[in-house]
């Protein structure tokens, strides 16, 4: 049984108005993209990682993970759960159904090495697999589908749903293909797997595991990084 990490990562990223895509943009001497894959890279519990790329993706090749020997390609698809699904079949003939998948979404950088250890020790032996996440701590509102609020919702059950999500390949790859099938885009991994009556594990981690989507997350996730110690 191994572990493998995937990486979609064919984003243009439109809210950063940005024409770079931001996993490409410039990060503390880096790109985006270097530090989320180097966590993984140079983990020694993680067999490979597959990162699935646009097919107009101008930018990778310049990136210091291009050739790297753990780091393989896969084609990038119109949503998220399309390039999931092409990196876990370009998987085929190096990884078996069993093994387990970390997908990591390639615009959060700061993932903690001790989140990620504690996911995979916490789901190892588990039934179902599970993810990140952070219980919600603010108010919570309900839209009445304009900017009026219909209800509060009660947030003691509710969480944030983070990334690394770690699931058998085979069984995430069957709940991908079964989505796309009833043409269900499903926006995250634990979403397949529920949609086959299983019930993913949540991990409680750190709020810093940021996922950057606007310009002004750039220096924030710069802030967390320098107070992790990954950078001076």
């Amino acid at each position: 049984m191994k572990l493998w990490a995937v990486l979609p990562a064919a984003g243009v990223g439109k809210r950063m108005g940005s024409k770079i895509p931001k996993q490409y943009l410039e990060l503390s001497g880096r790109t985006v993209i270097e530090h989320t894959l180097k966590l993984f890279v140079d983990h020694d519990r993680i067999s490979g990682v597959v990162v699935a790329l646009g097919p107009e993706d101008g930018y990778w090749g310049s990136t210091s993970y291009a050739a790297h020997p753990k780091v393989l390609r896969a084609a990038g698809g119109a949503e998220r759960c399309h390039s999931v699904l092409n990196a876990l079949l370009a998987l085929e003939g190096r990884a078996e159904d069993a093994d387990w998948v970390l997908v990591h979404d390639a615009a959060r950088p700061c993932l903690r090495l001790e989140d990620l250890e504690r996911l995979i020790d916490s789901l190892l032996d588990d039934a179902v697999g599970g993810l990140l996440g952070v219980p919600v701590r603010d108010t919570m509102k309900r839209a009445n589908g304009g900017e009026r609020i219909d209800a509060t919702v009660d947030r003691s059950a509710l969480w944030h749903a983070y990334t690394p999500q770690m699931f058998r390949l085979g069984l995430l790859r069957h709940a991908l293909q079964d989505a796309l099938a009833a043409s269900d885009l499903v926006t995250d991994d634990a979403s397949a797997i529920e949609r086959l009556g299983q019930a993913p594990r949540l991990i409680e981690g750190h709020a810093d595991n940021i996922k950057i989507t606007r310009a002004e997350d750039l220096p924030l996730a710069h802030f967390h990084l320098r107070q992790q110690g990954r950078i001076d």
